[in-house]
């Protein structure tokens, strides 16, 4: 009898939790974990926040946060990218009847969420993700889940401007056509701050539209 209760009181195995429609399992028990941590990096920020906080939150152990993302900036990139960047709005292409307008739509799409994340908390992922390595950072990770997405809205956007009349397609290089997105991550990378809506306005006015522009 005693070796039967020892038994039932032990904890679960990591990955599942006892609650009290079952154990939690799978999608269900990350989806929980997962917001837990972004309601615990809301609530005190992305220095103060812990992955045992996160368990503590989540009603689970270490060992199953663990198992999934191997550190706060892992688990805390991985709420962002759920919660707040989310990579289907990058299939959504604008259409504001000229090819400044779309560009400008389409990145200040982008940086109106890095608004919102922070300095504090941009500053912390790149320079602690993998690390310390610059190189494997923020923009990085995001850039991963939305690569295709965003050279598809691009090409979306650059073939709408064709219809216009505004550039000629097979004129430009792959390089040219990935240089926004391209300059809005080095902006990141080197400021590891928010970018600002004049910088994105910079990079659209200034280097984008003369190379794009139809050769007079």
């Amino acid at each position: 009898m005693a070796e039967k209760k020892k038994n039932s009181s032990a904890e679960p195995a990591d990955g599942e939790e006892q609650t009290t429609g079952g154990r939690r399992r799978g999608d269900v028990l990350e989806n929980a974990i997962l917001q837990a941590a972004w309601d615990e990096w809301n609530e005190v920020g992305y220095n103060r926040l812990t992955m045992e906080n996160i368990a503590l939150r989540a009603k689970t152990n270490k060992n199953a946060v663990y198992r999934r993302w191997p550190n706060k900036t892992a688990i805390v990139a991985a709420a962002i990218g759920k919660h707040l960047v989310k990579p289907d709005s990058f299939g959504l292409t604008p259409d504001t009847g000229d090819l400044r307008g779309d560009m400008l739509a389409l990145l200040l799409g982008i940086v109106k969420p890095m608004e919102m994340i922070g300095a504090e908390t941009i500053h912390g992922l790149m320079t602690e993700y993998y690390g310390g390595s610059l190189i494997a950072s923020l923009p990085e990770m995001l850039h991963s889940q939305t690569e295709n997405k965003l050279t598809a809205a691009i090409q979306a956007i650059l073939q709408n401007a064709e219809k216009r009349g505004e550039l000629n397609l097979a004129d430009l290089s792959p390089r040219v056509i990935s240089l926004p997105a391209d300059l809005l991550v080095y902006e990141l990378l080197t400021t590891h701050e928010p970018v600002a809506e004049s910088t994105i306005t910079g990079i659209i006015d200034d280097i984008f539209m003369p190379l794009v522009r139809p050769k007079q």
